[in-house]
This record gives structure tokens, C-alpha cells and sequence, in this order.
């Protein structure tokens, strides 16, 4: 990230095996340095894969590490569905309100 503009939410779209378990790949994630914890919901199974949704929130996330993480859990990033970033330090923006 160029100066100190860091990435602080990602909201992933992903396909992975059946194992590993959800469970361990949260663990795996959440333990990242620069994540404080994530959540992941299932979306779809498949005879052989599952998607998830997988919402990382930290003060610095290295996405290059969550991208290595979950490639070694066998999984692989669809899509990139959100991301906020700010300066170091700053607050997370919340997405807005979509009103007509």
C-alpha cells in the first residue's frame, strides 16, 4: 500500500475444498498478523467444494498473506466483494446506506 494507507476490511468471495473445515481456515485467518478476526459464511455446497463469504476486519491486513493462507488450505479468491482502507490509524468507513 503506498504511504501509510493500510486495508482494514475485505469481504472475499471463495471457493475451497471440503476440508479443511471452515473452522480452521477462521482460525488460520484470524491469527494473521494485522487481522483482528474474521467471519465466514457458507453460501453453497457442491458434491466437491463449498463457497464462503469470508469478511476479514484488522488494523493492517496483508492480503498477500490471507491470499497465501487460504491457498494453502486449498481454497482460491473468487472475487474481491468489498474493501475499505484508510490512513493508519484512522477509522474504518462504514459502507453507506443506500436510500431512494
Amino acid at each position: 500500500m503506498p504511504g501509510n494507507v493500510v486495508i482494514r476490511r475485505l469481504v472475499l468471495d471463495v471457493m475451497k475444498p471440503h476440508k479443511p473445515s471452515v473452522l480452521q481456515i477462521g482460525q488460520d485467518i484470524s491469527s494473521l498478523a494485522g487481522v483482528d478476526g474474521c467471519n465466514i459464511a457458507m453460501i453453497e455446497i457442491d458434491k466437491s467444494v463449498e463457497n464462503i463469504k469470508v469478511t476479514v476486519d484488522g488494523p493492517d491486513i496483508d492480503f498477500a498473506k490471507l491470499e497465501q493462507s487460504l491457498e494453502e488450505n486449498g481454497a482460491t479468491i473468487h472475487s474481491i466483494d468489498k474493501v475499505s482502507v484508510s490512513k493508519a490509524g484512522k477509522k474504518l468507513v462504514e459502507e453507506a446506506e443506500y436510500t431512494h
